[in-house]
């Protein structure tokens, strides 16, 4: 399969898992979305590799014979962390994460962290309104880049978690930085001609 038909399929079980969450007070406004949800996820994997796409892919079709909802445990894992007396609640709802699982989401998620920080420092202007960077800076209403990345690791099989560790190494061999891949995705993707043009436009509009 061509990496924009891997990118189209994963969408597609994505939205298809997505939209069917059910949250306290009924549906957000972005489950009605499925065109800005696309295009979200398609800058987030503007950094994947084409193995992580596989492997993910496979996670997702696997969950959906299963009748398993993968957005709805990653929001399930978040509340660890937001929501803790209730996420003891749903916790036996869960899926049993294997010690390397949970080995190789600490270590992408520091790694991770690093290079948000990176991209946060480079263009701040741009960044500004996103989600603060650390878990420390949870509450009930507000979630961190570390705890919704770490939610989200949470739901891949280990196959996809190994492609995701080799990935980041040889990235961070070559001086890549994944989250710089999907910034500058993002700027695109806003109609901007690269990342320093969005973050002149958000430091206009910041009156700086």
């Amino acid at each position: 399969m061509e990496r924009p038909e891997l990118i189209e399929s994963v969408c597609k079980y994505e939205w298809e898992m997505f939209s069917a969450v059910n949250n306290n007070g009924g549906k957000a406004s972005c489950q009605n979305d499925e065109a800005f949800f696309k295009k979200m996820r398609v800058c987030q994997f503007a950094g994947w590799s084409d193995d992580m796409l596989a492997s993910y892919l496979v996670d997702l079709v696997e969950a959906s014979a299963a009748e398993r909802n993968l957005p709805m445990e990653k929001y399930a894992w978040m509340m660890e962390s937001t929501h803790p007396a209730e996420f003891e609640q749903i916790r036996p709802s869960l899926p049993d994460l294997s010690g390397e699982q949970l080995q190789l989401i600490s270590q992408l998620v520091q790694v991770q962290v690093a290079m948000e920080e990176e991209v946060d420092k480079a263009y701040p202007y741009m960044r500004a309104n996103g989600r603060p960077l650390r878990k420390e800076h949870d509450t009930p209403y507000v979630t961190s880049f570390e705890t919704y990345l770490e939610g989200e690791l949470k739901t891949y099989s280990l196959d996809t978690l190994h492609a995701y560790a080799h990935h980041v190494a040889e990235l961070y061999e070559q001086g890549g930085n994944l989250a710089l891949m999907v910034a500058e995705a993002t700027a695109k993707a806003y109609g901007f001609d690269s990342l320093d043009a969005f973050e002149e436009f958000a430091k206009r509009k910041a009156g700086a």
